[in-house]
């Protein structure tokens, strides 16, 4: 039996106040930092300066991207090249808390300043480096960290942490998620909420799994099954590297997870990784050396961008067995989310980006305060954080359904 978690449960929303954010002549007290006003970062901005508790400062190098916020007396922006020495620290000094959404490729680096500066942060930049090698110097710092906070990863981590902490053994994990356009196009069938070339390193990055307590690599687009959504009809999944800190911090014997796109994509992208589209090495064209990743990047980048009102979704099922007492239960959850049109917010920023807000507030409402580098499992395992989150999903129309199925006892 499914059911739509939208219920308050234990957690009393009353209860919840952002701590000392409001002054006796109702001033806002607690400022927010985000850094990157991305299609993501903007609905995050957004989404904090709808709360009056709170005061955004919006940060980007691109004057475009801070543009969008014009007439919104919530939201300060500060125009800055954030790969300038000091210009991290410059930008969260004033904060109570920093979002860090830069692009990947700047992200570790950019972390470790919020992290020396002293800020409690909350971050969906998905650098490859390994976070919690900042550990040990955000508890020097006294900060709390929550990282790879936005849907996957972020919240496949934080049903992880919920139903292993409700389990005596949890035996298996298994996530498989996508977005993808509502519309189906020739030839690719798929469009990009995120830089292209972010997309394209998942078709290269060999994934790692957990298979009999054992971490084991396969090669990215591999393993292609097909999986039926009720209001989509018929996905194809393959393997890609998402377990990301699960790896290290979950003891479960087997885990992996795979994206999800239309039938026939997998297939494609291995023709294009094959033929050399996705080599990150220069190759001599006409005497100028040429890297196939950016030429291919640049090619795909208007071929898969959203359309203005252009529909898209975001499918997630996320799959748990194990054991409490006697007992063998399957956790399934399963998200579908579509785009806003009233916002104009697509479902990836939506997922991404809400997920990012509530734990946000979540820590300057002192009910995540954990110092040191949090993957979002950690939070998972917090009853309080676990019902606030599906409180506030369901403010902003994302469902999450829940079905657990006991399951026959084996020896």
């Amino acid at each position: 039996m499914a059911v739509i978690l939208e219920r308050t449960g234990h957690f009393d929303s009353k209860t919840f106040h952002l701590c000392n954010c409001i002054d006796i002549n109702g001033h806002c007290l607690m400022k927010i930092t985000v850094l990157g006003s991305g299609m993501v970062g903007s609905a995050i901005i957004q989404d904090l300066a709808r709360d009056s508790r709170l005061h955004v400062t919006a940060v980007d190098a691109s004057q475009k991207a801070l543009d969008k916020f014009n007439g919104n007396p919530n939201i300060h922006v500060v125009r800055a090249d954030l790969r300038e020495a000091g210009s991290v620290a410059d930008a969260v000094a004033e904060c109570d808390l920093a979002v860090n959404a830069v692009p990947g490729f700047m992200g570790f680096s950019v972390l470790r300043q919020i992290i020396e500066a002293g800020k409690n942060v909350v971050d969906i930049s998905f650098f490859p480096e390994n976070a919690l090698e900042l550990d040990t110097l955000a508890k020097s710092r006294n900060v709390t960290a929550v990282v790879d906070c936005g849907v996957a990863p972020g919240l496949c981590n934080i049903i992880a942490g919920h139903v292993t902490s409700l389990q005596d053994k949890t035996d298996t994990y298994a996530c498989y998620v996508g977005g993808l356009p509502q519309v189906r196009e020739w030839p690719y069938e798929y469009k990009a909420v995120f830089s292209p070339s972010d997309v394209l390193e998942e078709y290269t990055r060999p994934a790692r799994f957990v298979e009999n307590g054992e971490e084991v690599v396969w090669p990215p687009l591999s393993g292609v099954e097909l999986m039926d959504f009720p209001e989509i009809g018929t996905l194809e999944a393959f393997n890609t590297d998402g377990l990301r800190t699960l790896l290290r911090t979950m003891n479960i014997p087997d885990m992996c997870e795979k994206t999800l796109r239309y039938p026939g994509h997998a297939n494609l992208m291995r023709i294009f990784r094959e033929s050399g589209f996705f080599d990150t090495h220069p190759v001599d064209v006409k005497g100028e050396d040429v890297v196939p990743m950016d030429l291919t990047s640049r090619l795909l980048f208007d071929k898969w961008r959203l359309g203005e009102n252009e529909v898209d979704f975001t499918v997630m099922r996320v799959v748990l067995e194990g054991r409490t007492g006697n007992h063998r239960q399957r956790y399934t959850y399963d998200l579908y989310d579509q785009y806003d049109i009233t916002s104009k917010t697509t479902s990836m920023a939506r997922t991404t980006g809400y997920t990012c807000t509530i734990v946000a507030r979540q820590i300057l409402g002192g009910i995540y305060t954990e110092t040191g580098i949090s993957p979002p499992e950690y939070l998972g395992a917090v009853e309080t954080c676990w019902e606030n989150l599906l409180q506030e999903y369901a403010k902003r129309k994302i469902r999450l359904n829940e079905c657990v199925a006991e399951l026959e006892n084996h020896p």
